[in-house]
């Protein structure tokens, strides 16, 4: 029996329902898999422990933001209520008295939270509290809050402390980010940053780092190139778990039973941890993606998995106004599941494929039942058999949520199908598929054409990628007349003068290529079928439902083509360390200088001066920029060409949905369950990064400011 690996969020859900559960472990482990029967929540009905009375224990949970994020990514009110969440509360907003109700606090360990938490118990909020930190609280601040307690003499309404480490939020499966917030980059590359702020932001980043490896049970070789942040956070993450390690008895990794107990001594058989700097490669920040999930995260800006949509109240009179419609998009959507990486001309053909398949099974209800609808079951009607009756009553619940489902999918098709032809986000989208073969006369074009997109900042990041992009060496002249027709277009170019500045570093590290497998073609074929196609089944199926014949008018025009199965840099990079063998020797040659750390082994240390000391460097020439750490630890061959079925890759400076698609893809491509080209092992990568950042918010917010600062 091949027993299925837990994914990041499956490990980060159990940890949470074990705080749900007052720390006891729960007896009903849940699966975390798809299942429609439990309509409005993530994880499997479990069942919580008990009072004496028999009777589940009632509690307030009581979180900091930072713990609201984390526990709504993953959990809904629904899955709160069933371990006994009665409110939820922030623990920064004004709380009223509730004395009979033990509390449940889940939040970051810093000085102000733990002066919140002592006036709570000063005055005497609820009847006891559970004190869950989501991280390891310092020494110090621990004295300090034992020191307060004491005085106050609150200390018996104290029933637990713990440290959780689960300051990191799970977005999807096998993805995460440290929500560090959307300046990271800028404050790693500005010289403006002040050296505290540096420090403290490593030490988050190194924290953050810690608890995902804890929660995912095995202590990792961490691989990074030299130099910069990413040489940083790699030798403090590796002191940090060396130093855990010998100076802990019963240490987290001993007591993780997920892992067998070769994986602590093979090498192969842990998983290897790769940082990189952000400056490794912009472009995956700036593109106009083709994917369902990318172009809903950049269309809709998607936040914790969060969505909100403006839509006409009456579409027949738009003077009536709009209404603003919330949708979660969560991994027990089936749909979404199964499209969030696929392109959105294969997701709209699989909206009608689903909605044909869920009118057929309604049919054949109603047809047994002898009912004219869903909705006109009755149990007192004396046409419907009871045998039949009970059929379509047990099917009923799953029926409703696959339509719920499907609705809102169509919602969010219809949002993205305006702005697909609002912003023309396809044209851009194919003209950075061949960004390389766009001469600076075409460039220049295009820029000048006023008839190309309604967003000034989508000819920006277009033009930015030509720029990293191309080996054409462009003159003053040119830059000036790119500039002149950027700002005419009405785009801000000061992020442009930082890209001058960072462009040589990421030539000089971006690798792209062409998997050795055949590509899906970009035309023909059943793949490849018109959207004009897909909407005239749709709207003659579909014109009473949540569409209306509207989506026809939305659809027509928008160009439907496959994307260039391609890896990107980061891929490369994953690739020729977790399979050197089927690399290409470009990719090896730029990862053969990456260090090697190894926390388990006494030799591969590395250095360990300041932050901010190693920022004054400046070796990489660029303002503000972290310099190296010190001679660190070279790989030997064996290491440099040692295999791994796992990676968590980690980007320092924010991170893209692009990325974390093409990573997955590749992983799914070349792994031994893959299909019938792929030949090696079975392949996981977890991604994540300091924030997931969108385009807008990368170049207006980052890019923008750090070139404000360099004029």
């Amino acid at each position: 029996m091949v027993v299925q690996s837990q994914s990041l969020r499956d490990r980060q859900v159990a940890s949470l329902e074990k705080i749900l559960n007052l720390n006891h472990a729960s007896h009903e482990p849940s699966t975390h898999h798809q299942d429609l029967s439990v309509a409005n929540g993530l994880v499997s009905k479990a069942t919580p422990i008990l009072n004496s009375d028999g009777d589940p224990i009632w509690k307030v949970l009581v979180f900091d933001n930072l713990g609201r994020d984390v526990i709504s990514s993953v959990l809904r009110v629904n899955d709160l209520r069933a371990w006994g969440v009665t409110i939820h509360l922030n623990l920064n907003s004004a709380r009223h008295p509730i004395p009979d109700v033990p509390a449940l606090y889940l939040f970051e360990p810093t000085a102000a939270n733990l002066n919140l938490i002592n006036q709570d118990l000063s005055k005497n909020l609820y009847s006891e509290a559970y004190i869950n930190f989501l991280s390891s609280i310092p020494r110090p601040l621990m004295e300090d809050f034992a020191a307060q307690i004491a005085e106050a003499g609150t200390a018996e309404s104290i029933s637990q402390v713990y440290d959780q480490y689960l300051n990191f939020v799970v977005a999807e499966p096998d993805l995460f980010s440290l929500g560090l917030g959307k300046e990271t980059y800028w404050a790693l590359n500005s010289a403006n940053a002040k050296d505290e702020e540096i420090d403290a932001l490593v030490d988050s980043i190194v924290s953050g780092l810690f608890s995902v490896v804890v929660t995912m049970g095995a202590i990792p070789i961490i691989r990074c190139p030299r130099g910069g942040a990413a040489e940083m956070i790699a030798a403090k993450l590796d002191r940090k778990l060396r130093d855990h390690i010998l100076n802990s008895k019963d240490n987290l990794f001993s007591a993780q039973g997920q892992r067998s107990a070769t994986a602590a001594v093979i090498p192969n058989s842990r998983p290897v941890l790769v940082i990189v700097d952000r400056n490794v490669d912009l472009i995956p920040m700036l593109s106009h993606s083709w994917t369902y999930q990318s172009l809903v995260h950049d269309v809709l800006k998607m936040h914790l998995n969060r969505i909100t949509i403006e839509t006409p109240i009456d579409e027949q009179n738009p003077s009536k106004g709009r209404t603003r419609k919330a949708y979660d998009l969560t991994s027990n959507d089936f749909f979404w599941s199964r499209n969030a990486g696929i392109p959105f001309p294969q997701v709209a053909e699989d909206i009608d494929t689903e909605l044909t398949k869920y009118k057929d099974d309604a049919n054949e209800i109603t047809r047994k039942t002898g009912a004219s609808s869903l909705e006109d079951l009755q149990t007192d009607n004396p046409n419907t058999s009871a045998q039949h009756l009970k059929a379509a009553i047990s099917l009923l619940p799953e029926l409703r949520e696959r339509k719920a489902t499907l609705d809102m999918h169509m919602n969010i098709a219809t949002a993205l199908l305006k702005g697909i032809k609002d912003r023309q986000l396809d044209n851009f989208f194919q003209i950075e598929e061949s960004i390389t073969k766009q001469t600076r006369m075409q460039m220049l074009e295009l820029l000048n054409d006023g008839s190309k997109g309604s967003e000034p900042l989508d000819k920006l990041r277009l033009f930015l990628i030509w720029f990293l992009s191309t080996e054409q060496d462009i003159s003053r002249s040119d830059m000036e007349r790119f500039e002149e027709a950027l700002m005419k277009s009405g785009a801000d170019v000061a992020a442009l003068t930082y890209v001058k500045r960072v462009r040589e570093i990421t030539r000089m590290t971006m690798m792209t290529s062409a998997p050795a497998q055949p590509a899906l073609q970009s035309t023909g074929g059943e793949l490849f079928k018109g959207f004009s196609s897909i909407s005239n089944r749709l709207t003659d199926r579909l014109a009473s439902g949540a569409l209306g014949t509207n989506f026809e008018n939305l659809i027509s025009g928008v160009k439907n083509f496959l994307p260039v199965n391609k890896d990107i840099t980061i891929t490369k990079i994953v690739e020729s360390l977790m399979d050197p063998a089927s690399a290409s020797s470009s990719a090896i040659a730029k990862t053969e200088d990456y260090l090697y750390f190894d926390p388990r082994s006494a030799n591969a240390r590395g250095t360990m001066p300041a932050p901010s000391q190693a920022r004054h460097q400046q070796s990489s020439g660029m303002p503000g920029a972290l310099g190296s750490l010190g001679p660190g630890t070279q790989a030997s061959f064996g290491q440099r060409r040692q295999g791994f079925s796992e990676a968590i890759v980690f980007t320092v400076g924010g991170g893209s949905m692009d990325e974390y698609g093409n990573l997955q893809d590749w992983a799914k491509r070349t792994s031994a369950a893959g299909g019938a080209a792929a030949s090696g092992p079975k392949r996981r990568v977890v991604y994540g990064s300091t924030e997931i950042v969108n385009a807008e918010d990368f170049v207006v917010g980052e890019l923008a400011r750090l070139g404000r600062e360099d004029r």
